[in-house]
């Protein structure tokens, strides 16, 4: 359960170093591929116990965040 909690917190401090570093507001499309990407990690490490699980989940998490927020034409 440590080891769960210590990844949920290194993506939380990840993402928020990333988005901090940005020069200007980040859009919505980038808050929600961030988003997705740290939810997707910490579920393909929960659901794998694996760093190859980790990598796609997150992975599979940002594509589906760049998705679900991609501008409407």
């Amino acid at each position: 359960m440590n080891t769960c909690k210590l990844i949920s917190l290194a993506g939380a401090f990840t993402l928020a170093t990333a988005l901090s570093a940005c020069g200007s507001t980040p859009t919505h499309q980038q808050v929600g591929i961030g988003t997705g990407a740290v939810l997707g990690g910490v579920a393909g490490h929960v659901l794998t116990d694996s760093t190859i699980g980790t990598v796609g989940g997150a992975a599979v998490g940002g594509l589906i965040g760049n998705e679900v927020t991609k501008p409407k034409k």
